[in-house]
């Protein structure tokens, strides 16, 4: 018999696709979309008559390229300075605004503005639209992942992103815990026995290879080796490389400073190198694909493996760095777990196992599911569902800091309170003094980073701390303590030990990235988009009787036709 417990969605944002499961019956159900797919294009595109997510938006990205926004989880939480070296792979427009990223496309024949934030709301709106429509009833709780090297910045991005699409997120947690939580390795809860877990999650983005160890229920991460230039979008770029070189071959034309033609092929590309993963050769077709010329040809598994043979052993850098860093040999490693769409790869596969020692890859969970089926999981304990697949699954989880976390201290310069790779939920404690005779205050600025002056890392938040007495310089005593939660969000203490005066601040509940005003403004803006939104699906329902009598029409000419042929 199961317990029941208010449903809560387990939602995977990728930088290509997402994902979104629930927990019911005893199981997890992955949630298929509009499409029947069970995974979502984490696309938007605006046109003059409304706005698509999803499916049908990356459709568009052939014929409305400038208006079809993709990877917005590369630009969430980040500054514009981090991504300037993307900018000119994307044929959509990106700006600097403030020191942010800000993206600009053409609505309803304007122009108009969007943080990735409200980029990523429209897909996490998208999933829990079609989780509701799957489900027959409103769902408002999520658990989300996040890659495991996430910032702190880009960890609140995300939080913003999801209030923004209206949902409640009762937890953030790391996709190699989602992954591991998938296949219930830890649930073996008095086996004293140690298991070592390897996560190899190749996504389109990056390859994140993650060694956790769990021992009676308790797991942590160990170590994180990360190569954020290497994902399957490196293999897509190796065979637009390759096309774009026959494409001058044979028509004389060189189209690789054509921004919308590279992003029409690269889509091509990508649909091919899917299809290679079940099949020995794949088509590649574009119609006008440059100056009115329509490019069909074709490719094999033999030559997309030869241009990209490289990429299919430089994967195994990131697994070797893991392994060193924890002082473990690839014997010590009991279970290996393929996250990420690329790893259907046959060749990536093959590779990887051969350089484990022929150890047995873990794929019965999708790759391109495993995600979020941890994180339904992990929404179900959180709401109190008891069932077979939940009742051993009570796991103490512990990961990783990814960047440190320190104040600005005498000298402008950076003291740390925690270190990158520390085990959290973590407490740090530290005492600091005033710089000067009787200084009323301090103000404490919180930054993350490895420099060593404070102004070169990122500012995450500034408060004061007043009321501290009188007394020469450095004799006072000031306490500052980081407390990093289960989520990995940060909350900061300031206490004058003297006076009792102290301060605090959440840094995931009081200070986001956006201000009061800009999120209220943009959950605004979403709130007109779900209503032009809903006005659409109204007349499609008016226009289905009427699409459905015209299909009637051409199938009843076209059988007259034969007929009377």
């Amino acid at each position: 018999m199961s317990k029941p417990g208010r449903l809560a969605l387990g939602i995977d944002l990728g930088t290509n696709f997402s994902c979104v499961g629930v927990h019911r019956h005893g199981r997890v159900e992955i949630v298929p979309n509009d499409f029947g797919n069970r995974t979502t294009a984490s696309y938007v595109t605006f046109t003059d008559s409304g706005r698509l997510v999803g499916d049908s938006a990356k459709e568009q990205a052939i014929i409305n390229s400038s208006n079809t926004v993709c990877d917005a989880k590369k630009l969430i939480g980040r500054s514009f300075n981090d991504v300037t070296h993307l900018i000119d792979r994307w044929p959509f427009s990106v700006s600097n605004d403030g020191g942010k990223p800000t993206i600009h496309a053409k609505y309803k024949g304007e122009r108009q503005t969007f943080a990735p934030e409200e980029i990523s709301a429209m897909v996490l709106a998208k999933l829990k639209e079609s989780a509701e429509a799957y489900l027959g009833q409103a769902v408002t709780d999520a658990v989300i992942t996040v890659p495991v090297d996430f910032s702190e910045v880009q960890r609140q991005a995300t939080l913003d992103a999801a209030v923004i699409a209206g949902l409640n997120v009762l937890r953030i947690i790391t996709e190699p815990t989602a992954a591991v939580l998938a296949y219930g390795l830890p649930d073996k809860l008095h086996d004293p026995d140690i298991k070592n877990v390897l996560v190899f999650d190749l996504g389109g983005n990056s390859l994140q290879v993650s060694v956790l160890s769990s021992e009676k229920g308790i797991y942590k991460i160990l170590t994180k080796s990360v190569d954020a230039h290497l994902g399957g979008e490196e293999f897509d770029n190796r065979m637009v490389n390759y096309f774009v070189k026959e494409f001058k071959r044979r028509y004389q034309k060189n189209i690789s400073k054509d921004k919308h033609s590279i992003h029409r092929l690269r889509i091509a590309c990508e649909h091919a190198k899917r299809v290679l993963s079940n099949n020995i050769q794949a088509n590649v077709e574009v119609e006008n694909l440059f100056e009115g010329i329509d490019y069909f040809t074709m490719i094999t598994r033999s030559k997309f493996e030869e241009i990209c043979i490289d990429l299919f052993f430089d994967i195994l850098k990131p697994v070797e760095r893991a392994l060193k860093d924890c002082r473990l040999d690839k014997c010590d490693i009991h279970d290996i777990i393929l996250v990420g769409g690329a790893t259907h790869n046959p060749k990536i596969q093959q590779v990887l196992q051969n350089f484990m020692g022929g150890k047995e890859l873990k794929k019965s969970i999708s790759p391109d599911e495993v995600v979020a089926h941890g994180a339904s999981l992990q929404a179900a304990l959180l709401t109190g569902v008891k069932d077979d697949t939940t009742k051993d699954l009570t796991p103490v989880t512990i990961d990783l800091v990814p960047l440190s976390l320190g104040i600005e201290t005498t000298g402008r310069k950076m003291t740390k309170l925690i270190q990158r790779d520390s085990i959290y939920p973590i407490t740090v404690t530290q005492i600091f003094t005033t710089d000067y005779d009787n200084q009323p205050d301090a103000c404490i600025h919180v930054y993350e980073g490895e420099e060593a002056m404070a102004k070169d890392n990122h500012l995450l938040a500034t408060f004061e701390l007043t009321g501290i007495r009188p007394a020469p310089r450095g004799v006072p005593r000031v306490e500052v303590t980081f407390h990093i939660d289960e989520e990995g969000l940060l909350h900061v203490t300031s206490k004058d030990i003297s006076s009792g005066s102290s301060t605090s601040m959440d840094v995931n509940i009081d200070r986001t990235l956006l201000s009061k005003e800009a999120m209220g403004n943009m959950m605004t803006k979403a709130d007109k988009f779900f209503a032009d939104h809903d006005q659409s699906v109204d007349s499609k329902k008016y226009m289905k009787p009427y699409v459905l009598g015209c299909k009637k029409a051409v199938i009843s000419t076209i059988r007259k036709i034969t007929s009377e042929v």
